[in-house]
């Protein structure tokens, strides 16, 4: 019999617990809350542009929601805070004339800044509901990318050249991640190609022919996306002519314009030059005649005897007769 009673006893106490629990479940079942749906946990923004940040709630409740938004920081920032769409107290100077709260809970923000950015607790509760509802929505505010273009020292490289870099720049953007294409096809870290870790600098640590191709960027961030004018990397083949006018050619070219630059006539040559006309200016400053018109030159005849001009022998003699005319006066 001890047996029978204690199974029977144990029944009991079981069926006593079930309901105790089950008028549990029932009486919680008639506690009011507010249930909120967020549709879109992370929201993308653009400086200068406006973000919505949706909320939905239900509650049997009829009365306004209170509404409280919250950016989180290292000691909260409350943002907002509305019964219904009527904003409670005095905006933070940042937020004035920037913010606009609806019926049910949804927060927009007008030209966003960067310091926007961060992640938004929201809060919604009723005065006859006992739990209020709860969210959090991440809002990033970022900057479009201008188009990127790439820069290198020169486009045109000496094959088995080293650590040629190609750099991805753009002069606006924020958050920006970087992509490389060798004739279209996305390249990777590889044996002779290394990318920085920020992907913006593509490094051929030893150029190949085959390295011969467009090469072309790619920046975007959570907002845009832009692609790059494509480069045409040319490689020229290393070669013993290229070799000779690259290098020898340059020192014989520099020696020929250093000797060209200090390069003057020897005096002595000059002096042996100019020691004819000398011995013809001595003479000249030796001769006792004073006037240019009594000298006439001289002429040998072809018979090898010596003759003058009629002219000078005509003067010749006027010159003798003045000077006996002198003499016998």
């Amino acid at each position: 019999m001890k047996p029978e009673k204690e199974a029977f006893l144990k029944a009991k106490i079981m069926s006593q617990l079930f309901s105790i629990v089950s008028l549990g479940f029932l009486s919680t079942g008639d506690v009011s809350a507010v249930n909120m749906t967020i549709p879109h946990s992370l929201i993308r923004g653009t400086a200068g542009g406006e973000a919505v940040l949706s909320v939905c709630y239900s509650s049997v409740s009829l009365d306004l929601p209170v509404i409280k938004w919250q950016l989180q920081r290292e000691k909260s920032i409350t943002v907002v805070q509305s019964i219904g769409t009527d904003i409670i107290g005095t905006l933070r100077p940042e937020y004035r004339d920037r913010i606009l709260v609806f019926e049910n809970g949804t927060l927009l923000l007008h030209n966003l800044r960067f310091t926007d950015d961060g992640v938004y607790d929201v809060e919604i509760s009723i005065t006859d509901d006992t739990f209020t509802g709860e969210g959090s929505i991440v809002l990033t505010v970022d900057e479009p990318i201008s188009r990127p273009y790439i820069h290198m020292e020169s486009s045109s490289v000496l094959e088995l050249s080293e650590n040629v870099v190609l750099n991805c720049s753009h002069d606006n953007g924020t958050r920006v991640m970087y992509r490389w294409f060798k004739g279209g096809k996305p390249q990777s870290n590889e044996t002779r190609f290394w990318l920085s870790p920020d992907q913006k600098l593509l490094t051929i640590t030893r150029v190949l022919m085959a390295d011969e191709d467009v090469y072309i960027c790619t920046a975007e961030n959570p907002v845009s996306n832009m692609t790059s004018l494509p480069l045409r990397l040319t490689v020229y083949r290393r070669s013993s002519l290229y070799i000779i006018l690259s290098t020898g050619g340059i020192f014989v070219l520099i020696a020929l314009v250093t000797i060209c630059a200090c390069w003057t006539p020897s005096k002595k040559r000059k002096d042996a030059q100019r020691k004819p006309l000398s011995r013809f200016s001595d003479l000249a400053s030796q001769s006792t005649v004073s006037h240019r018109d009594d000298v006439l030159p001289k002429f040998r005849e072809h018979n090898g005897i010596n003759a003058v001009t009629s002219l000078y022998i005509l003067q010749k003699k006027v010159c003798y007769s003045s000077l006996y005319f002198i003499k016998s006066i």
